[in-house]
């Protein structure tokens, strides 16, 4: 951030240089982006450190600019005094001397802009094309019966992806397919070479391969007929072009990427030596295994001839045990009798001491049998009584008693018993119930 000097005391009379100058250099920093600029090199001068000092002019201007070490290692090419070159720089200043200068982040000769932005123009659409997704990327071959290379034939890297495969796995069977990497026609030379891979259909994985160079020597694998023609391609690929830094629209559709050629054919081939070792290790674990294994049967057999008895070992063992339950169980039948016995003996004498109550308490138990039937007698013979009572009062409200003497009952058409002469009208129908039986009536005259 900007020092506090710089806005709380803008009415301070005197300075320090050093405040001035890191005021400044923030400001600076803080100013302006990050960004683009053009020119010439001139005075360019490489330090033992590693560090680049020179500086960037045109026709009437040159700025000083500083390209540290760990930012030009990753440059392909060396720049010379006189190139025109585009920088993307942070524009700051070095406070110890007060020297304005541009600190340097990249730095490409001058016509490569217009490749970095067809460069990042393709890579945008085939990646929302979904050429880059991961789900389309095939899983390399682990023991590959045959490998195919595609690239020229009078390059160092073809001899170093060779040199690895003999090194690696020389039992696996090479195919080349010769294609030019760099110059004009050489997209259409690669794009090929990839179609007579996939159409003979001989290999297992292809590995697309190239030396380092600058931009314009790798261009061809930043073609789009490359890199549909590696999507389309129905054979794993993987591409080593170039250095660990170069990266091409190839890198991004193949099925894998290396760094180098080297580094394409140790992905594409198992290690022999490695596989020795893993099955040596294997072995290995699989005898300790067994050795285990056997180890664990042995001490199980051993504990189980430990357990085991003769028969007539075990025999005299339970008619020992046998024996003891037989001593256990007298013990406890004695031990229980004489309890039993104790406790009877206890009944004994406490009846003894309750027995002279005993015949009292019958006779008057026998009273009160004797009192008790003679209450229940008197009781049954006054509810006979009454009852006989009860049955005669009945009998005298009977209806059919009443009707026996002569009298009979009338109903009207309605079911009502009739009571009074105003229910019934003249011609009116009534039903008269007699003792036995019933008859039919019709009201002739009414009156009270």
């Amino acid at each position: 951030m900007i020092s506090d000097t710089l806005f709380t005391e803008p009415g301070k009379i005197l300075w320090r240089v050093s405040e001035l100058n890191r005021n400044a250099r923030v400001l600076l920093e803080q100013t302006f982006p990050l960004l683009w600029v053009s020119g010439e090199i001139s005075n360019l001068k490489r330090y033992p450190s590693g560090h680049w000092y020179f500086s960037l002019k045109d026709d009437s201007a040159q700025v000083r600019c500083v390209m540290f070490r760990h930012k030009n290692m990753y440059l392909d090419w060396i720049p010379q005094d006189g190139m025109q070159v585009e920088a993307q720089v942070l524009v700051t200043l070095y406070e110890a001397r007060g020297e304005f200068q541009l600190t340097v982040e990249q730095l490409r000769r001058t016509g490569l802009g217009a490749l970095f932005e067809a460069f990042e123009r393709l890579k945008s659409r085939l990646q929302q094309e979904g050429l880059f997704h991961p789900e389309r990327k095939r899983p390399l071959p682990h023991f590959p019966r045959q490998i195919g290379i595609i690239t020229s034939t009078h390059t160092a890297a073809l001899r170093d992806v060779l040199i690895t495969l003999q090194r690696r796995i020389p039992s696996i069977p090479v195919v080349i397919y010769p294609a030019l990497v760099q110059g004009e026609g050489s997209a259409a030379a690669i794009a090929a070479a990839l179609r007579a891979a996939a159409a003979r259909s001989e290999c297992d994985v292809l590995i697309l391969c190239r030396g380092g160079g600058s931009i314009e020597d790798l261009w061809a694998f930043n073609e789009e007929i490359v890199a549909r023609t590696i999507a389309a391609c129905p054979i794993p690929i993987v591409t080593g072009i170039g250095h660990e830094t170069d990266f091409t629209i190839a890198d991004f559709v193949a099925d894998m990427r290396a760094p180098t050629p080297t580094g394409a054919a140790q992905l594409v081939s198992p290690d022999r030596e490695e596989m020795r070792h893993r099955l040596r290790s294997w072995r290995h674990r699989l005898q300790q295994t067994m050795a285990r294994h056997i180890e664990r049967r042995m001490q199980t057999t051993d504990l189980l001839a430990h357990r085991l008895i003769h028969p007539g070992e075990r025999i005299r063992h339970q008619r020992m045990q046998l024996a003891q339950l037989r001593d256990r169980l007298q013990h406890a039948c004695h031990r229980q009798l004489e309890m039993h016995q104790w406790r009877i003996g206890e009944t004994r004498r406490r009846l003894q001491s309750a027995q002279p109550g005993i015949h009292a308490s019958i006779r008057h138990q026998q009273e009160l049998a004797a009192r008790l039937q003679r209450a229940m007698t008197s009781r049954l013979e006054n509810m006979q009584f009454r009852l006989l009572q009860q049955q005669q009062h009945l009998h005298h409200l009977d209806p059919k008693a009443v009707l026996a003497r002569g009298y009979s009952i009338a109903y009207t058409a309605g079911g009502d018993i009739l009571q009074d002469s105003q229910q019934v009208q003249t011609g009116d129908k009534v039903q008269l119930i007699l003792a036995k039986g019933w008859a039919d009536a019709k009201i002739t005259g009414t009156g009270k």
